[in-house]
């Protein structure tokens, strides 16, 4: 990484966050381009190598695949952002009630994009919430109102979520709906009957994820809170490591002995915990390695696509699926037939040539200083 560019980057940013957000951001883009889609194709498909790339798709049901963590990430990383995204608007003027007031506003703006990616992927006007930029609109609220409060109390009400949710699953008394961990059968699916007047048939996606997984974003608030702070860097890194590693064993002993499986698809309370621990320590490293032992020379590509995530999302669900992807693939796929090139290897090559496109993009926009912001 240029050291003038980073030098004016860590000057205001946490350098760990923007390469976390980064990271996850860049998977994501490549999930645009069929990436990992084709890398389950022959030849790949039948060999060890299959089973590595099926973890960049999500587990069927009751599991847990790497794939199953990006949303959680992403959920996870906005609440790391908003207490340095709150000091900063003090810094430059602006009152709690303005803060408050364009919290808000962000919300309402992300149910709105969230719906409308979904009108898109059905091609016409639909009532949909399946979205994660929905659920973060509900997190985010959730999570900006807690922050307030000492970090002990925040994490006791966002366990207080998931044994809450426990509870609507469990307890739920309607014939049809009353089979907490059975797709499409559960209080999440009755929910979205009464939210849309349909249900996620077939997938198990469940539009009331956003109350077990705020828990996702309260974590990141709090992780933020403590990074934030002026304790050594020693103080910081246990506290990351200590309750994400309990979050993380508490997850897994739930779906271990079988008392609540680990789903992501109605993001069980075993899942979120599975899932929060994992995000707690994947920031903890980032942090120890990039903050603390300052090996950063090498997360330039990353901290680009983190510092337009919302605009990079919604521009591969949108114009990416829609038009940009077949518009490269009429040239890659062209040219690559005169040489009569594997259809393998021209799938990985049209993902790789709109990656680096979609890469370069980004990087104009942040050489021009060029933000997207809600």
């Amino acid at each position: 990484m240029n050291e003038k560019t980073l030098s004016n980057v860590s000057s205001e940013r946490l350098l760990s966050l923007d390469f976390f957000r980064g990271i996850t951001m860049f998977l994501l883009v490549a999930e645009g381009t069929e990436l990992w889609s084709v890398l389950v194709q022959e030849p790949v498909a039948g060999t060890f190598l299959e089973s590595f790339f099926r973890q960049f798709h999500h587990h069927e049901w009751n599991g847990l695949h790497f794939w199953d963590l990006i949303q959680p990430f992403f959920m996870f990383i906005v609440g790391v952002a908003m207490p340095f995204s709150y000091q900063k608007r003090l810094k430059h003027g602006a009152s709690h009630k303005q803060i408050t007031k364009h919290i808000v506003q962000r919300s309402v703006l992300l149910l709105a994009f969230g719906v409308g990616l979904h009108c898109v992927y059905r091609q016409k006007l639909v009532w949909e919430l399946w979205n994660v930029l929905s659920q973060l609109s509900v997190t985010i609220l959730i999570a900006y109102f807690l922050m307030r409060f000492k970090w002990t109390t925040q994490l006791v009400v966002s366990i207080g979520l998931l044994l809450l949710t426990e509870l609507m699953y469990r307890l739920f008394p309607l014939d049809g709906y009353n089979q907490p961990f059975v797709k499409d059968h559960n209080f999440g699916s009755w929910m979205d009957m009464i939210l849309m007047g349909k249900i996620n048939n077939g997938g198990g996606w469940v539009a009331i994820n956003c109350i077990p997984t705020a828990a996702h974003t309260i974590w990141g608030v709090v992780a933020g809170q403590w990074l934030q702070s002026k304790t050594d860097w020693k103080s910081k890194l246990k506290k990351l490591i200590v309750i994400g590693a309990a979050f993380l064993v508490a997850g897994y002993l739930l779906d271990w002995l079988s008392i609540t499986p680990i789903i992501k698809r109605i993001s069980t309370s075993s899942f979120v915990l599975a899932s929060g621990g994992w995000a707690l320590l994947a920031l903890a490293f980032c942090y120890w390695l990039i903050d603390v032992r300052q090996k950063k020379n090498w997360i330039f590509p990353f901290v680009v696509v983190g510092t337009n995530p919302i605009f990079i999302y919604l521009f591969f669900n949108t114009v990416g699926y829609q038009w940009f992807n077949g518009f490269v693939a009429i040239f890659t796929h062209g040219m690559l037939a005169w040489f009569r090139t594997p259809h393998f290897l021209v799938g990985l090559l049209t993902s790789f040539t709109i990656l680096a496109l979609e890469w370069y993009m980004l990087y104009y926009l942040y050489r021009k200083r060029i933000f997207f912001r809600i």
